[in-house]
């Protein structure tokens, strides 16, 4: 884990989110990753254009789940197969239809792989500027606006119902999977058992199989189709098992709310109606880069934006911010960085993720993907940053000395960061995983 990241431990934009209402979880991926949604809360109801929120099973198969005797789960683990065991009547106790549970876990494994990831999360963390720089890339923002003139029909019927601009709809479905490409492809209750019965963060996993085990009973999804990242998050947009129950839509209309399918219309829209369910406010917008007097502090205080104006806090081109509301001024890399005047939606994106990192990833992507310009403000890089294609030939020489990297695709995610310190370390220089001059220098002649 879309941390499910993605965030001020950042383990690159990829799979993914955690929204949170009445309690929240934060750490269910290296850091606090988008749209891993955890509140353990009754379904919200919103006005919705569909025919229900969570559909129920047919007759049909209420006929085939009835009573059931136990079914001894056996895996090539034997101290995992008991814990499985003893969880069914757990689970049974709990609302889970005994058939229901002996059909999930039918082929179900136990998974080193993800012991491993739970156990080996990155340490890597990435500046700001980095983290910026990956967020809006060009590549993600291409991919950005031709994914949103692919899907230009549902989402603007999302953002018509929810007020949720499409722009920042597409950002989060960015930011969360690649806009849909890394969703995860490891089986969900495989996953979960897992982490449930290893016991590092047992409660949280066994409250997370439950609700995968509803999800299962309430025929939004089979078995087989339920997959998602290695800690649980699932679909286009990264939903946890909880999250899904209380806030996915069905928003086709086929009855189900299916974040599994291609068609990420009922994710995108389950992102819109959370955003919505948390306070967006249509036409505000998350932010704006704005210029500040120098030496000034500026705290949490909240202003109106002519009241900063007043105090010599103005948008880029020099005008005053227009009044959208109270806001507040944040320089994530200190004065000598960019500077953003944030509003209230800017805190609603950080109910999907927890982190000024991510919501400034996603509302800046946002603005990209809607044809505004990059960040305007320079950042205390401390070396001299490669270009997006400089980038791309950086990963290439990495590649070809043996790191192993699955993509050329100028993002210096965790992968690659991992593979310039490795690289640096093999080099006998400082290992600080900067895509830096210095750094493409050393490649191309050793």
């Amino acid at each position: 884990m879309r941390i499910r990241g993605f965030c001020t431990a950042i383990a690159g934009m990829v799979i993914g989110a955690t929204a949170h209402a009445a309690a929240v979880e934060t750490s269910l991926r290296p850091q606090v990753r988008p749209g891993t949604m955890g509140p353990d809360v009754a379904v919200i109801s919103i006005d919705r254009p569909i025919r229900s929120l969570r559909p129920v099973l047919r007759p049909e198969d209420l006929a085939r789940v009835g009573t059931a005797p136990v079914e001894r789960v056996s895996t090539s683990n034997a101290a995992f197969d008991k814990w499985i065991n003893g969880f069914r009547g757990r689970a049974v106790s709990q609302g889970i239809n005994a058939r229901v549970f002996d059909a999930a876990f039918r082929n179900a494994q136990y998974r080193p792989d993800v012991v491993h990831k739970d156990r080996n999360q990155s340490e890597f963390k990435s500046e700001i500027w980095d983290y910026l720089d990956n967020a809006a890339s060009p590549v993600r923002v291409d991919n950005g606006k031709k994914a949103l003139r692919r899907y230009r029909r549902a989402l603007n019927r999302i953002e018509s119902h929810y007020g949720v601009e499409k722009e920042v709809v597409t950002a989060v479905w960015g930011m969360e999977s690649t806009y849909g490409e890394r969703r995860g492809d490891i089986p969900l209750i495989d996953a979960l058992a897992t982490l449930a019965y290893d016991g590092r963060r047992g409660a949280f996993f066994e409250k997370q199989l439950i609700a995968a085990l509803k999800i299962l009973q309430n025929g939004d999804v089979a078995p087989r189709d339920m997959k998602g990242s290695w800690a649980g998050a699932m679909g286009h947009t990264q939903f946890i098992p909880t999250s899904y129950q209380a806030y996915a839509v069905d928003f086709t209309g086929d009855g189900k709310r299916d974040v599994w399918s291609d068609d990420p219309t009922d994710s995108l829209a389950s992102t819109a109606a959370y955003l919505k369910r948390f306070g967006w406010r249509t036409g505000m917008p998350w932010g704006v880069e704005v210029r500040v007097p120098s030496g000034a502090s500026f705290g949490n205080t909240k202003r109106m934006p002519s009241d900063w104006a007043a105090r010599g806090v103005v948008g880029t081109n020099g005008q005053p911010v227009r009044d959208f509301g109270a806001a507040r001024i944040l320089q994530p890399a200190g004065p000598q960085g960019g500077s953003f005047m944030v509003f209230a939606n800017f805190d609603v994106i950080k109910r999907y993720n927890n982190a000024d990192s991510y919501a400034l990833g996603v509302g800046h992507l946002a603005d990209r993907i809607a044809g505004g310009p990059p960040i305007q403000a320079s950042w205390p890089r401390g070396y001299e940053p490669l270009s997006f294609d400089e980038r791309k030939q950086m990963q290439r020489l990495l590649r070809r000395k043996g790191y192993p990297l699955e993509k050329i695709d100028g993002i210096a995610g965790p992968n690659t960061v991992n593979a310039i310190r490795a690289f640096q370390k093999s080099i006998g220089v400082a290992a600080d995983g900067y895509p830096s001059q210095t750094l493409l220098t050393h490649l191309r002649n050793r």
